[in-house]
């Protein structure tokens, strides 16, 4: 079983690790003895998680505050690791941003950090800590996609678009890296209860209550089991199979109907 796996000889890197499902994914895999490297833009979040996380699992915690919307973070963020000796086992993709709008009334510079996080870092961060896996002939990589990436949906067009190629792009990515002994697994969740979407404490309550959003701390357990055991791609929760041939048959009127509301046209 996954809950018994000793990750001890192992070091962690997770991105957005200060909150939501990043800061999951830290605790989880410091619980089972990996040494971590938490990177996250928001350095009150992160110097406090980091401090409760390596006093609970007593595991080394390297930190580092640092904007990965920029082209060059990934490069930086790799080169941090090799100063400091740090030989990353286990790299999870996670940081990301959500918006609800429409394309034309974004601002362009939102446009430009959200492709730029999902999509530049990402494939820059994978293919730097992928090579060094493979010349090692060992290594894990987890990118996470979302469910919204099968369907275009009107007012979040550059979300799902993006994680629609963190999508394509990993499950490619672990079929080349198969051949050296490496994994990659993309996760693509439903809704999860975390701050993302801005909902206050009691809709994510009622949320999970109801089925419909799936709590951090399942959503990672299901993530670390399916990518250490070679799983390439995970669509966690029977529900969320079935809505993908449901949405791609949804009538455009019922699309622009959701979007009207939920921008408040």
């Amino acid at each position: 079983m996954t809950r018994n796996r000793d990750l001890s000889p192992c070091t962690a890197l997770v991105t957005g690790a200060s909150s939501g499902i990043g800061l999951e994914f830290a605790r989880q895999l410091a619980a089972w003895g990996a040494a971590l490297v938490m990177v996250s833009i928001d350095r009150d979040d992160l110097d406090r998680e980091s401090t409760r996380i390596a006093t609970d699992y007593r595991v080394p915690v390297e930190t580092l505050c640092m904007d990965l919307a920029r082209p060059e973070a990934a490069d930086e963020l790799y080169q941090y690791c090799r100063e400091k000796g740090l030989v990353i086992d286990i790299l999870i993709n996670n940081a990301g941003i959500f918006s609800f709008r429409e394309v034309v009334r974004t601002d362009p510079a939102k446009i430009e950090t959200m492709i730029q996080l999902h999509m530049g870092t990402v494939t820059r961060l994978s293919r730097l800590f992928a090579n060094d896996m493979c010349q090692r002939h060992h290594g894990y990589l987890l990118n996470m996609s979302s469910l919204s990436c099968w369907t275009p949906y009107p007012g979040i067009a550059l979300y799902t678009a993006t994680k629609a190629y963190i999508r394509v792009f990993t499950r490619a990515l672990a079929y080349e890296l198969s051949d050296y002994g490496v994994h990659a697994t993309v996760v693509c969740p439903g809704g999860v209860a975390t701050g993302l979407y801005g909902l206050p404490p009691r809709l994510l309550k009622l949320g999970v209550k109801l089925g419909i959003l799936m709590t951090p701390e399942r959503l990672v357990r299901k993530a670390l089991n399916a990518l250490f055991h070679g799983k390439k791609q995970l669509i966690p929760g029977l529900f969320n199979r079935l809505l993908i041939p449901l949405a791609s048959v949804m009538p455009a009127r019922v699309r622009l109907i959701v979007k009207h509301r939920m921008l408040n046209e």
